[in-house]
């Protein structure tokens, strides 16, 4: 009779004994994901708020943005139209008119509530600080999707890094040191578009994609990008619904920011061609269609004229190893890109202001699918070009940003700035003011503020330097001149120091020159100092 077979019971043996320590690290690795997720995103709030506090302490924050924001907020914190006196007046705009017809920033009044608990404008960098971190774990599983398929621990160092670059990034950076923009709700929205996508999760990317459309006119031109990309990959992928709501999407983005561009912003009073930067391709959009279909070869002319132009581009890129490339994720840039490089306005091409921070979300998120490909197919490759990304990104970071929280000059106002703080609490609750662009935010909470422009708006005080430039004068010799012209007419001098005056009107003598827009006033537009857009990275 044959015997029975004996089981075989399989041995504790070093081959097994690895597994199972191997997998225990794994579990542990695990259980530690969200604690690294929770410090990288404590790490981007703490960063951005950081350098926002200290360009308050240090007075670089001004009226122009951060004071017209925050009466624009402050408006619908008491359930009005967002409107800024400081916006206004300074650009003659009718009285009464609304930021939205500016720009399209509906979503703006989320942040209304936030006034009812604080109202200050600190409360806005706050919040923006806020908004940057939450992308912390969006980008985490962005990481997750692109190198899905992926060892456990490559994974892990995917999403750890890809969040740590994103928290750090300089474009975040430099949006927080420049106090507070509509872009603090483009970033998340953007990044929750383009992880949902990713996750086939076809109705939620639509929804975020129609926030997205809320944080400004252009972002439209963004969603429709997305959805040729979604289109095309759910079509490769044999997703119907995914097929069905990129192509939606792909048609309805541009659809929206043109109606609003051409109806909406008009209908709330803003002025027909206010905007338009794009003259060296034609006087108005159905002109400048007219001379690229004609002669196609001037977008790239313009694009490359000045030279700052193409710097730019290389910056934007090459902080991140040109990985971005390597992805269609990169096609959402393009409209942005194009906004800026063919523009006629200098302080669309440095990359020191706020508007990178736009882009930021579409280039890290096509910049991890490329290497998540580069990993499938060569693995040492990957590595290499992600630490080339690391590197470069972090060496802007630290030039545009880190760097500056460890300088303790960087902390303080400069010597011209100090005496408009000391004048600023001499003013009293309730005034009218017309001050310093310098100061203006400190004022926005309690009175009635303006900036001084050089045209007299007879407001009860008056505080300006006269010993250093400010916006939007064009030299202290302007400065002296309206301080003279209002002590001249109806104007008393209560207070003075180092080249600092606080003037209070005691008459109501006529003011020559003084005008207060009205019903039919001519909105005018800013004009750009001769020495912007001639640097790449001139503060």
């Amino acid at each position: 009779m044959p015997h029975p077979r004996t089981p075989v019971v399989p041995q504790a043996g070093p081959d097994a004994a690895s597994r199972v320590q191997g997998s225990g690290e794994a579990a542990s690795r695990g259980r530690g994901a969200p604690r690294r997720g929770i410090a990288l995103t404590v790490l981007c709030f703490l960063v951005c708020c950081g350098l926002g506090l200290q360009s308050w302490t240090a007075m670089r924050l001004t009226g122009f943005d951060l004071g017209i924001f925050d009466q624009a907020v402050r408006a619908y914190a008491h359930f009005e139209l967002p409107r800024s006196p400081i916006k206004n007046v300074h650009h003659e705009f009718p009285p009464g008119f609304s930021l939205l017809g500016d720009h399209f920033t509906p979503a703006l009044a989320l942040l209304a509530p936030l006034y009812w608990v604080w109202d200050d404008p600190r409360v806005l960098v706050f919040a923006q600080a806020a908004l940057f971190a939450v992308g912390v774990p969006v980008v985490r599983r962005i990481a997750r999707h692109c190198f899905a398929g992926a060892d456990p621990r490559t994974v892990r160092r995917a999403a750890d890094l890809g969040g740590l670059v994103y928290a750090l990034g300089w474009p975040l950076l430099n949006a927080s040191y420049n106090g507070f923009h509509e872009v603090a709700f483009a970033v998340p929205f953007t990044l929750l578009m383009l992880e949902r996508g990713l996750a086939h999760r076809y109705g939620a990317a639509a929804c975020w994609a129609a926030l997205l459309c809320t944080a400004k006119e252009d972002m439209g031109l963004v969603v429709g990008a997305f959805g040729l990309v979604l289109a095309v990959r759910a079509h490769r992928a044999g997703h119907r619904t995914g097929r069905i709501t990129g192509v939606g999407l792909a048609l309805a983005g541009p659809l929206v920011s043109a109606v609003v561009i051409s109806w909406f912003l008009p209908a709330m009073g803003g002025p027909e061609g206010y905007y338009w930067s794009y003259g060296s391709l034609g006087a108005d959009p159905g002109a400048a269609l007219a001379h690229v279909l004609t002669e196609p070869w001037v977008l790239l002319q313009v694009a490359v004229t000045p030279v700052v132009k193409v710097a730019m581009v290389a910056w934007i890129l090459g902080t991140l190893a040109l990985l971005p490339l390597g992805s269609p994720t990169f096609l959402l840039a393009l409209p942005l890109l194009a906004e800026r490089v063919l523009s006629d306005n200098p302080n669309h091409w440095p990359v020191i202001n706020h508007y990178d921070a736009f882009l930021w979300p579409i280039l890290l998120t096509a910049a991890l699918e490329t290497l998540g490909r580069l990993h499938r197919k060569w693995g040492i490759l990957s590595r290499r070009w992600a630490i080339a990304g690391i590197a470069l990104s972090s060496a802007a970071a630290v030039g545009l940003g880190l760097g500056l929280l460890v300088r303790p000059d960087f902390w303080q106002p400069s010597p011209d700035k100090r005496p408009l703080a000391t004048a600023a609490e001499l003013i009293p609750d309730g005034a009218t003011v017309e001050v310093d662009n310098t100061i203006a935010p400190r004022l926005t909470a309690r009175t009635h503020v303006v900036i001084a422009d050089g045209t007299p708006r007879g407001a009860d005080w008056f505080l300006l330097r006269v010993k250093d430039r400010t916006f939007p004068f064009v030299s202290t010799e302007d400065q002296r001149r309206q301080v003279e012209l209002l002590l001249a007419h109806g104007y008393t001098r209560v207070w003075q120091e180092d080249g600092t005056v606080l003037l209070h009107r005691t008459t109501r003598t006529p003011i020559p020159g003084m005008r207060i827009p009205g019903p039919d006033s001519t909105p005018i537009r800013e004009a750009v100092p001769g020495d912007v857009g001639t640097s790449l990275l001139l503060r």
